[in-house]
C-alpha cells in the first residue's frame, strides 16, 4: 500500500510465496519501505518481514505479543506496537491502524525444525487513510458476528477478505461476513497457493450474488497494482 504522501506499507508481506513468480525479484527490489504490518505469526503471513525490516529499517506494526515473538526489538517500538481496539496513529496522522479480532492460531515458528512460540492472538487491521479510504483486512479468519462491529467506527471502503477454506472460512462464510461489514469493494484473498485452499474467487462471486451484497467484487491478479 503506497499512500498519497509516497510512504509504503506491507501487509503480511509472504512475497516468496509459490505462486508469484517474481517475488525473489520483488524482495531484492524493495528499498523504502516504512511501516510492515503483521496480523499474526503463522510463517505464510510473517513472510519476509524480518528480511524486509532489516534490509530497509521498516517498523513493525503488530500486537504486543506479536512483535516480540517474532521481531528483534530494535525494528519495533511503543509507537507502532500495540493490542486489541487500541489505534496507533502514525506518521502524524497520516495513517491509522486499529487492532481488530480475527478467530484463527498464531503460533510463531523461527525454522522449520522448531516447535511455535507464544505469538498472542490473531488479528485483523483497520487501515485508514487520512481523507482517504479505510481498509478492513481481515487476516485469516473464521466468520463471526462481531465482525459487525468494524464498519460502526469506520466506513470500510476495501474489505481484504480470506475465502480459500480449509485454514480459514470459505467464499460462503466469506460472503456473509462481508454482507455484514458492508464495504464498498471486496478483494478476496488466501487462496490458492495450495491445493487445500480451494476456495475460488468464482464461487465468492456466486455466494454474494446469493446474498444480494452491494458490495463490488474486486479481484487482483498475482502482482497487480491498482488505484483507488
Amino acid at each position: 500500500m503506497v499512500t498519497p504522501g509516497g510512504n509504503v506499507l506491507l501487509i503480511d508481506p509472504w512475497l516468496t510465496n509459490p505462486v508469484f513468480e517474481k517475488g525473489k525479484e520483488e524482495l531484492t527490489a524493495l528499498k523504502d519501505v516504512d511501516f510492515i504490518l503483521v496480523t499474526h505469526g503463522h510463517s505464510d503471513h510473517v513472510g519476509n518481514a524480518v528480511e524486509i525490516g532489516k534490509k530497509t529499517g521498516a517498523k513493525l506494526v503488530a500486537t504486543f505479543d506479536l512483535s516480540a515473538a517474532i521481531y528483534p526489538s530494535e525494528l519495533a517500538d511503543t509507537e507502532t506496537t500495540g493490542h486489541f481496539g487500541g489505534t496507533l496513529n502514525l506518521l502524524a496522522g497520516e495513517i491509522s491502524v486499529t487492532f481488530v479480532p480475527a478467530w484463527h492460531g498464531a503460533g510463531v515458528t523461527k525454522d522449520d525444525n522448531s516447535p511455535p512460540i507464544y505469538g498472542g492472538n490473531p488479528s485483523g487491521l483497520i487501515v485508514a487513510l487520512r481523507n482517504g479510504p479505510a481498509f478492513y483486512h481481515t487476516g485469516d479468519t473464521d466468520l463471526f458476528s462481531d465482525m459487525a462491529l468494524v464498519s460502526r467506527f469506520h466506513k470500510i471502503d476495501i474489505m481484504l477478505v480470506c475465502i480459500g477454506d480449509h485454514f480459514t472460512m470459505g467464499p460462503a462464510r466469506a460472503a456473509e461476513a462481508v454482507n455484514l461489514v458492508g464495504p464498498g469493494i471486496a478483494i478476496p484473498m488466501h487462496y490458492g497457493t495450495f491445493p487445500a485452499l480451494t476456495g475460488t474467487p468464482d464461487a465468492f462471486g456466486e455466494e454474494l450474488k446469493k446474498r444480494g451484497a452491494k458490495t463490488e467484487l474486486r479481484v487482483m491478479n498475482v502482482g497487480e497494482t491498482i488505484t483507488v
